[in-house]
C-alpha cells in the first residue's frame, strides 16, 4: 500500500467519527458539563487540572469544526459585536500592569467563546437546548444529593465544596456551585430550558414532570433575594412574548412592542424608586451592603484608567492590581466584582462597557424579535435565558467566565444566524447538511 494509501484509510474512519452526531451529541454535552462545574473542578483538580480540560475540549471541537466546515454558512453568522469585544479584550494586555495575566486571562475567553461558537454552529438550537437540560438535570439532582448527604445523612460539612448542610434547616443551600445565588441561577437557567423541553416535546412526560419540580426545589432552597428578583423579571418577559406570539398582525405586535418597551422603563423606575422597602421585605440588606461598599471601591478604581480600563482578567486575581487594592479597602477576597457592566467598566474600561453593552443589547434584542416572530416556543429559550443572566449580573459577573459568558456567546450567534444585516448580502451556495 502506497503511504497517499495508508493516509486515507487512517484519515476516513477518523473523519466519519468527528463528523458523527453522537460525537458532536457526547462533546456538546462535556462542554457545558464543564462549563457548569468550573468550581467543582477547580476544587478537585486545581487550575491545571481545569485548564487541561478546557485545552482538550478546543482541540476536539477544532477537529469536530473542520469534520463540518463544508455544511456550515459562515456569511452573517459570527456577530461583529462578539468578535470586537473579544478582541478588544485581548488588546488590554498591551496596557496591563500584567500583560502575562491579562493574555493568560483573554486566552480563557477566547477558549470559552470558541467552544460556545463550536455549540452555536455545529447544533440546532432544539439540540442545544437538550443538551443544557440533560446537564442542569444531572447536576441539580447531584447538588440535591450531596446537600441532603451532608445535612441529613452525615450531617456535617463538605468542607471543599463549601456546602454547609443547611438543607436540614430549608437552606440555603449552593450544591455544586460555589454560592446560593450561582445555584438560583442555575436553576432559573433549568426552569426555562425544562419549560421549553416540555412544550416542545423533547422530553417524555414523566422526565419533564421529574425536571421542572427539582428546579423549583433547588431555587426555593437556595433563599436567595437575588433569585426573587430576576425569577419574577424572567417570567413577566416570558407573559410578555407570550402575549406578543398571540398577536398575527404585525403592526400591532409593532405597537404592543413599543408599549411593552415603555411599560419596562416605567416599571425599572417605580422599582429604583422603591428599592429601600423592597429590599427590606427580600431581607437583602446585608448582602447589598456588603456589595455596595466594594462598588464604591472599583468606581474609585475605575477613575485610574476611566477610557481603557486596567487590563481583561475576568476571574479576579489576588495578587494583581486593582483586584488586590479594592479587597484590602473592603477588607475581604472576591472572585469578581459582583456586578458583571462595573468590572467591564473596571478591566476594560469605558469603551469596554460600550462594546459589551452592544453585544448584549444587540443578542437581546436580535433574539426577543426572533422569539415574538418565529412561532416555534423552541425561540423564546434564548431570550429568556440571556434576560435571566443579564438581570443577575447587576449583583453578580456571571456574564464574563465560565457558563455564563458560553451561555452569552451561543445565545448572541443564534441571534446572528437569523437577523443579521449580513444576511442581506449575496450568499455562496449552501453546502451538504450537518450529519
Amino acid at each position: 500500500m502506497t503511504s497517499a494509501g495508508r493516509w486515507r484509510a487512517f484519515d476516513e474512519p477518523l473523519r466519519a467519527l468527528f463528523e458523527s452526531g453522537r460525537l458532536s451529541n457526547a462533546l456538546s454535552l462535556t462542554i457545558v458539563g464543564t462549563a457548569f462545574t468550573t468550581f467543582a473542578l477547580l476544587k478537585l483538580m486545581g487550575w491545571p487540572g481545569l485548564i487541561g480540560v478546557l485545552g482538550t475540549l478546543v482541540v476536539l471541537s477544532v477537529a469536530s469544526f473542520a469534520a463540518h466546515r463544508a455544511a456550515i454558512e459562515w456569511q452573517g453568522l459570527l456577530p461583529i459585536s462578539l468578535l470586537v469585544f473579544v478582541i478588544w479584550s485581548a488588546l488590554s494586555t498591551a496596557w496591563s500592569s500584567d500583560p502575562g495575566t491579562t493574555l493568560a486571562s483573554a486566552l480563557y475567553q477566547w477558549s470559552w467563546a470558541f467552544l460556545g461558537i463550536y455549540l452555536a454552529l455545529v447544533r440546532d438550537t432544539i439540540q442545544v437546548v437538550r443538551v443544557v437540560g440533560d446537564v442542569l438535570r444531572f447536576l441539580l439532582t447531584l447538588s440535591l444529593a450531596l446537600e441532603v448527604l451532608s445535612g441529613l445523612l452525615i450531617d456535617m460539612p463538605i468542607a471543599f465544596l463549601g456546602i454547609e448542610g443547611n438543607i436540614a434547616h430549608l437552606g440555603p443551600i449552593q450544591g455544586l456551585f460555589g454560592s446560593r445565588n450561582a445555584l438560583a441561577l442555575v436553576s432559573v437557567i433549568a426552569l426555562v430550558t425544562f419549560f421549553v423541553e416540555w412544550r416542545t416535546r423533547s422530553v417524555t412526560r414523566g422526565r419533564a414532570a421529574y425536571s421542572l419540580p427539582l428546579a423549583v426545589i433547588c431555587l426555593l432552597l437556595t433563599r436567595s433575594p437575588v433569585a426573587a428578583v430576576v425569577i419574577v423579571v424572567v417570567v413577566a418577559a416570558a407573559l410578555a412574548l407570550s402575549l406578543l406570539r398571540g398577536v398575527a398582525d404585525e403592526r400591532r405586535r409593532f405597537s404592543w412592542q413599543v408599549t411593552l418597551a415603555v411599560a419596562s422603563v416605567v416599571v425599572g423606575i417605580v422599582a429604583w424608586a422603591l428599592r429601600d422597602p423592597i429590599i427590606a421585605a427580600l431581607d437583602a440588606g446585608h448582602a447589598l451592603n456588603v456589595r455596595h461598599a466594594l462598588w464604591i471601591r472599583m468606581w474609585d478604581l475605575t477613575k485610574v484608567h476611566p477610557l481603557i480600563g486596567w487590563g481583561w482578567a475576568g476571574i479576579w486575581r489576588d495578587d494583581q492590581a486593582p483586584f488586590v487594592i479594592a479587597d484590602l479597602l473592603v477588607g475581604g477576597e472576591h472572585q469578581n466584582g459582583l456586578n458583571a457592566y462595573l468590572d467591564v467598566l473596571l478591566q476594560l474600561g469605558a469603551a469596554g462597557l460600550l462594546l459589551f453593552g452592544v453585544l448584549v443589547v444587540l443578542a437581546l434584542g436580535r433574539s426577543w424579535l426572533i422569539a415574538s416572530n418565529k412561532r416555534s416556543v423552541i425561540h423564546t429559550w434564548a431570550p429568556l435565558v440571556l434576560i435571566a443572566l443579564l438581570a443577575t449580573s447587576a449583583t453578580e459577573s456571571v456574564t464574563l467566565v465560565d457558563y455564563g459568558w458560553l451561555l452569552l456567546v451561543v445565545c448572541t450567534v443564534k441571534a446572528s444566524q437569523n437577523m443579521s444585516w449580513r444576511n442581506a448580502l449575496p450568499h455562496a451556495p449552501a453546502g451538504p447538511a450537518l450529519r
